[in-house]
């Protein structure tokens, strides 16, 4: 009796999925209680089309097959199902895209579906049908229900291979087992009852192997790369809970998997095909490759076709029979799911959990036939729709970077043999990925893991920095750490997990789970997230919610996998990442690292998966009504993420060994080269200075249409958009920056930071973007912005001293000489000087400048006609803080702006009542700029700048002389430095040594960087020996080189003018500048306290009038400036942009003249007890510039312009006063400056940078070879490498005199007339007109005191004009009179 009910079940599943098999044997040998089957084929099209992956099986077999039913005790044993050997191979399915779009199209689905129906389903009426009359009885159903739930399959020997391109993945697991457990998960004979409606199982899976190949052309893996992993043993649990005894499938299916210790390792040439793997998953999921994508399954009749059309005639399925397959098929699925990423599974496990459950016929009926009972039909699924947690939960995961090298063996017949060696390795503690589903209406993934840290291993492209016999400390080694310990964090991470014995599930208590999009964002925020987590936290949630009743949205325009036109559907989906308190160390070791990484990652030839997808052309474009359009106003799906990083600590170390030539052309796109060097030796730099950058929260804000094509077509079709439908046309960015700030730092010997030293004291600031989505469809109208970028800066302070920014200096050159060959040394002086320690004093403290700049706004913008940009500068001022004499700082201002200077012209200023600067003053600059995005398509309009910058206020005062001239002291007591890195081929032959040694081993006149060409140049023997070895003969293309790399300075000039005439020829302009205002002391002019910081005019006003001696100042008043391209009218400064001028520039040349207006500018110096005496008096000018040019026919491939400059200068009168103090007070003036600008100098020749002050430690390295060595052979045939042209950098000219070889090879008329031929002629006129100049010489008499003695030399009506033509200069002066007069004053009288 029982074998006539069990044996059919077992048949139809072996049927199903075994070919070639005969009814018969199978039931006789089952009858005895024992199967065994051997070498049996897959029906691999029906796996397909169960599974519905997007893979094709290429072969699938099982070894041995053997089945156990123990008849006489069913009610309390299992029957063991038991493969031995299973192996299947897949591939990415060829023909996707036909598929996606054959269920894509709603009108064909519905019609095939309408056809197959009928004639698909009396066929299985008609199976059901003999077995209706004789349903078994009560017992007999629960225990044929108790067979099914404790059925135990095992599964020895699992092999699944992957193959695509030349990537061979294989997953090979040596035994899985699964069978039903009781309540403490302990293997027992369970089933469910009215009292607990559950039923739990467990999957072991040991000795799980991951391999990741490459294949050659012929398919065949040449040598095996090290497993990505190895041996690795996990357990899942299920956890089933029914509504009732006769449910048809569980209402709640969690499936939870839990990895003690994984460990990853991956190599070179693994990487880019690990990173394809990944890739693959990231597109199955957003289905970019595949029939269908997460929320968006498919089509609910494309379903009950493929489900229908699966129904084989043989097979008898019962309710029991598919419940089964829902609970085993569910955990095959999962359990695969741990090795990549999990995401790119979850996608498609919905569409396979209903395609399991049979519904019965009454569901059949209406499911996708009758498009007017589509809401029952939604209603009916939502009820049914189980509840799915999936959970991947590892304790200690570690992932591990390998470089590979090839080792042939001692035979020459043996195989090469791969030899690894591992160089950065990445550890995770407590990690957790968690997905939730129900139904196509909601699906959550959370991802999240406790702590995590980076760490250096051995050593890398021969530089043995962490080997063994290094003695480096492992927090040396680690440069990244994040979150928190989980020994001090706890269990956190399986917190409500089936291995969590406080969840539900494990107390006998049913789970609630949050299935609300708003419940979920109260539950699930930042906060909650980091509680449990503290290194990483990722939220990811989708809804579909139907909202009913308003209007008939069409929107199928959009989603092309649904056809609910009852209502509108809107979808959401968010992703929020936080990114706990992190330190960061970019050292040596970690930077080159992760560069070799990056550049492993890039050496493929893979075409992307998104390159595989056509472009949806539409035929037809679909024109919205009203109301559609309506409907689509009030909701647009879109895709948001947001990612907060909390706390970020980064520290940028000094560079202890520098390789990026090898690393940074390769990520560049250039082809690697293969030569590496071996560096003998790695000797670590202590005290290690380095700028430290802290972070109080990053915030980054994305969002992009859902379904950017359909709507882009859709809105770009419509006549006039309203500007919330184009808003979401863009992807938006949003990045706000909290609390930045930046500090110099040094690592010392115990591998302790000193406290960090201010550089940048705290600051936020903001930034946004937006990209238009297919700009192709938006090609007809111009106006429409295509990029557009908002910045904003509310405060920036930046404050150094001199040997600060020395410092800053060293670090920056440390990384930016690429192959720097000096030994790396700084000074311990200037160490000392900066990081001084706690509690001395410093005998005499460093002045140091403070700069800050506040409220930036910039607005950028590009459309398909022009680029513009527009912006604000609130104010600048610069400050010097100097030790004061009571040990008081004082505050010195040197620059302000903006700084009301309309008065400063004359000195009255200083005893007016003069207003304190406002808070409410203008800003500094506001400016506009629009240039056309092609500069020859100048038909709509030429280029505009727009700008006004407000008055400035400088105070160039001796402490910023004192900043300048700092140096370090010479003395050193113990010296840091390190061995000096020097790069040298692999294998240099014996011949070439010693001249090796005396040139410049790479090719013939490669460039070479300056500071090498000023090594070879100090040392006159190695000189000698260069110029000797130099050859009489020079080739010709090598004189043409060397000719065109020092060009003449009219030559340049003529080029520098054809580049700035193509800037202004069609540039409508409006500057106004408003004066600035300079004022030099004698002495330094600290700010009073009574005074507004940093208020230049006002501190020099309170000296003036102040008590104490004044020290000796020069004013000088810079002129207003206002110039204005011809016909342009006034407009304000700022404008909106885009924008459109009244009267545009349509031909070059068109916006000459300009008009140029200056005023204001005088001179005149202050003295102690309020002496003022005039230099020069207020003048002004007005001043007309014109150019025009025409093209010439150039004999040389470009062809130039020639140009006519016309420049005419009225002048105001010009009247200058001077006598003894004032020429005095310049004298010293001068002098300063003199002196400072000597150290300056002398410093500069001193050392070859200010950076490492003292001469170089030890002997120059023998072999100045670069690291680029070996690139290109050196050929010695036609040019031996010399110094002479090998060294010089582009620019520098080369003495051609006597001693030059090649000096008589080109005659001068030949150079002229090269010259001639390709550059354009400039002709210059230009003309003053001044109507008076006035000196006046004042003296006090000697012979007569308390008189004083006043020259007076007048000159009127002068005019001078000079007019240069490429043949001749021409200059003319004239003027109308001149007379000198004496005067004497008399005693308390005029003169």
């Amino acid at each position: 009796m029982l074998e006539s009910y069990v044996t059919p079940i077992l048949m139809s599943y072996v049927n199903r999925y075994i070919k070639n098999l005969k009814p018969s044997d199978l039931q006789l040998s089952l009858w005895g209680g024992d199967v065994v089957l051997s070498k049996l084929e897959l029906k691999l099209d029906v796996l397909e089309q169960e599974l519905k992956l997007p893979f094709t099986f290429l072969s699938g077999h099982i070894h041995e097959l053997r089945i156990h039913v123990p008849w006489t005790k069913l009610g309390s044993e299992p029957v063991v199902i038991t493969i031995n050997t299973m192996e299947c191979i897949l591939k990415l399915k060829d023909g996707i895209q036909d598929d996606h779009e054959s269920c894509g199209s709603h009108s064909t689905n519905r019609s095939t579906t309408e056809n197959t129906k009928p004639s698909v389903k009396p066929r299985r009426i008609q199976q059901a049908a003999p077995t209706d009359p004789d349903l078994p009885p009560g017992y007999v159903q629960s225990l044929i229900r108790r067979v099914v739930n404790n059925v135990n399959i095992v599964i020895n020997n699992l092999i699944l291979k992957y193959v695509e391109d030349d990537i061979v993945l294989s997953v090979n697991i040596t035994s899985a087992e699964c069978y039903t457990v009781g309540e403490l998960w302990d293997r027992a004979f369970m089933d469910i009852s009215a009292t607990d409606l559950v039923l739990r199982k467990v999957i072991n899976f040991s000795d799980c192997t991951v391999c990741l190949d490459k294949r050659n052309a012929s398919g065949k893996i040449e040598f095996y790369q090290d497993p990505l992993l190895y041996k690795c043993s996990f357990r899942t649990r299920l956890h089933f809970t029914y509504d009732n005894l006769n449910s048809k499938m569980p209402s709640v299916i969690k499936i939870h998997t839990l990895v003690e210790s994984l460990k990853l390792s991956i190599t070179d040439q693994q990487l880019p095909m690990f990173i394809r793997i990944m890739q693959l998953g990231i597109a199955l999921y957003y289905g970019e490759i595949g029939n269908f994508k997460d929320g968006e399954t498919e089509d609910p009749t494309c379903h009950d076709k493929d489900m229908l059309g699966n129904i084989t005639g043989s097979e008898d399925e019962t309710r029991i029979d598919m419940q089964y397959t829902a609970q085993y098929k569910g955990q095959e699925l999962y359990s695969q799911q741990e090795d990549e990423q999990p995401q790119g599974w979850v996608s498609w496990a919905w569409s396979f959990v209903p395609a399991i459950v049979s519904y019965d016929d009454s569901e059949e009926d209406f499911l996708g036939n009758d498009p007017t009972s589509a809401m029952h039909q939604q209603k009916a699924q939502t009820l049914r729709d189980p509840i799915v947690s999936i959970g991947f939960y590892c304790t200690k995961a570690t992932v591990t970077f390998k470089l590979t090298e090839m080792q042939a063996e001692s035979s020459y017949y043996s195989p090469q043999k791969v030899k690894s060696k591992e160089v950065l390795c990445w550890e995770q503690e407590g990690t957790t990925v968690e997905a939730l589903m129900m139904g196509e209406p909601f699906f959550n993934c959370q991802i999240g893991f406790v702590g995590c840290r980076a760490l250096c291993l051995k050593g890398i492209m021969g530089v043995k920095d962490f080997e063994e016999n290094m003695n480096r400390s492992e927090t040396e080694a680690c440069f990244f750490i994040c979150g928190e310990n989980l020994n001090m964090k706890g269990l956190t991470y399986l917190t409500n997990s089936l291995f969590d014995y406080r969840s539900p599930e494990n107390n006998g208590t049913r789970a609630e789970f949050i299935l609300d999009a708003a419940h979920h964002k109260e539950t699930y925020t930042e906060v909650a997230g980091m509680q449990r987590f503290g290194a990483f936290y990722m939220d990811y949630l989708y809804t579909v919610e139907n909202i009913i009743g308003k209007g008939s949205a069409n929107q199928q325009d959009f989603s092309p996998g649904k056809s609910e036109d009852m209502g509108t559907v809107q979808e959401k989906s968010t992703k929020s990442l936080v990114i706990g308190p992190l330190d960061f160390r970019l050292d040596s070791s970690a930077v080159h690292r992760i560069l070799k990484m990056i550049v492993c990652a890039l050496e493929h030839e893979y075409e992307p998966y998104s390159g595989l997808k056509q472009d949806i052309k539409d035929e037809n474009e679909t024109v919205l009504n009203p109301e559609e359009v309506a409907s689509l106003e009030e909701y647009i799906p879109t895709r948001h993420t947001s990612i907060t990083l909390l706390k970020c600590t980064c520290t940028i170390v000094m560079a202890e060994f520098n390789l990026l030539d090898h690393l940074l052309p390769v990520i560049m796109g250039e082809k690697n080269s293969s030569n590496f060097l071996n560096t003998t030796n790695f000797q670590s730099l202590r005290p290690l200075p380095s700028i430290q950058i802290l972070v109080d929260k990053i915030n980054l804000e994305h969002s992009v249409p859902m379904y950017a094509e359909q709507l882009v077509h859709v809105v770009s079709s419509l006549t006039q958009p309203s500007d919330n439908l184009l808003h979401y046309c863009y992807a938006h960015c949003y990045l706000k920056i909290f609390g930045f700030q930046a500090g110099l730092t040094s690592l010392d010997c115990r591998g302790f930071y000193c406290l960090p030293v201010p550089i940048i004291p705290s600051f936020s600031t903001a930034l946004y973007g937006k990209l238009l989505k297919l700009p192709t469809c938006w090609t007809e109208r111009s106006q429409i912005a295509i990029t557009e970028g908002i910045f904003e800066l509310p405060n920036l302070t930046i404050q150094a001293t001199r040997a600060q920014t020395l410092l800053l200096q060293a670090i920056y050159q440390s990384w930016c000489h690429i192959g720097n060959l000096n030994s790396l040394s700084v000074n311990e002086a200037l160490m000392n000087e900066i990081f001084q320690t706690t509690g001395v004093k410093s005998k005499n403290p460093l002045p140091t400048l403070e700069g800050s700049i506040q409220n930036v706004e910039l607005k950028y913008c590009s459309t398909s006609l022009v680029k513009c940009a527009s912006g604000t500068v609130g104010s600048i001022k610069i400050c010097a803080k100097a030790p004061g004499d009571s040990g008081k700082e004082k505050l010195i201002p040197l620059l302000q702006g903006p700084s009301d200077t309309k008065d400063l012209h004359s000195s009255k200023w200083l005893n007016e009542s003069r207003k304190p600067e406002s808070l409410l003053a203008p800003d500094l600059t506001a400016f506009t700029v629009q240039v056309p995005q092609y500069m020859d398509y100048c038909h709509n309009s030429g280029a505009v700048l727009l700008c006004s910058v407000q008055g400035v206020a400088v105070n160039i005062d001796p402490v910023l002389y004192n900043w300048l001239v700092y140096q370090p002291q010479k003395r050193t007591s113990r010296h840091m430095q390190q061995q000096p890195v020097i790069a040298v081929p692999l294998v240099t032959p014996i011949s070439r040594k010693k001249e090796d040694e005396v040139s410049v081993g790479s090719a013939p006149l490669a460039k070479q960087q300056s500071y090498q060409a000023s090594e070879y140049a100090s040392s006159p023997i190695k000189t000698k020996t260069i110029t000797e070895s130099r050859p009489l003969s020079v080739p010709v293309k090598a004189m043409l080189n060397i000719s065109e790399g020092c060009r003449s300075p009219e030559e340049r000039m003529k080029e520098f003018v054809g580049v700035v005439w193509n800037a202004v020829k069609s540039l409508t302009l409006q500057l106004e500048v408003q004066s600035c205002c300079v004022f030099v002391p004698n002495d330094s002019l600290p700010s009073p306290s009574t005074i507004v910081s940093g208020d230049i005019p006002g501190t020099v006003r309170s000296w003036y009038h102040g008590q104490t001696s004044m020290p000796g100042m020069l004013v000088l008043c810079l002129p207003q400036i206002k110039i204005i391209s011809a016909g342009h009218k006034y407009m304000e400064p700022l404008q909106e942009i885009p924008f459109v001028i009244p009267r545009p520039i349509l031909e070059e040349g068109n916006a000459f003249p300009w008009t140029i207006s200056l005023h204001h500018f005088s001179m005149y110096t202050l003295f102690g007890k309020q002496v003022t005496f005039c230099l020069v008096e207020p003048m002004g000018c007005t001043s007309t510039l014109a150019v025009t040019s025409q093209k010439l026919l150039a004999t040389g491939p470009d062809t130039r312009h020639s140009f006519v400059v016309c420049l005419h200068v009225d002048l105001e009168s010009l009247q200058i006063k001077c006598s003894n103090p004032q020429v005095q007070l310049l004298y010293e003036l001068t002098d300063n400056v003199n002196k400072v600008w000597n150290k300056i100098q002398r410093r500069g020749n001193l050392s070859p940078s200010s950076a490492y002050p003292e001469t170089m430690a030890g002997p120059v390295p023998g072999s100045p070879v670069r690291s680029s060595v070996g690139t290109a052979p050196p050929d010695t045939s036609t040019c031996s490498p010399s110094a002479d042209f090998g060294t010089t950098t582009e620019g520098d000219s080369i003495q051609a005199g006597d001693d030059s070889p090649f000096s008589d090879s080109v005659t001068l008329e030949q150079t002229t007339s090269n010259i001639g031929g390709s550059s354009g002629r400039i002709s210059l006129w230009m003309q003053w007109v001044l109507p008076k100049i006035t000196i006046k010489l004042f003296a006090p008499d000697p012979e007569n005191k308390g008189t004083e003695l006043c020259m007076v030399s007048e000159l009127e009506d002068l005019s001078a004009s000079i007019d240069v033509q490429d043949v001749y200069t021409k200059v003319k002066c004239k003027i109308e009179s001149f007379n000198i007069d004496h005067y004497r004053s008399r005693q308390q009288q005029n003169f």
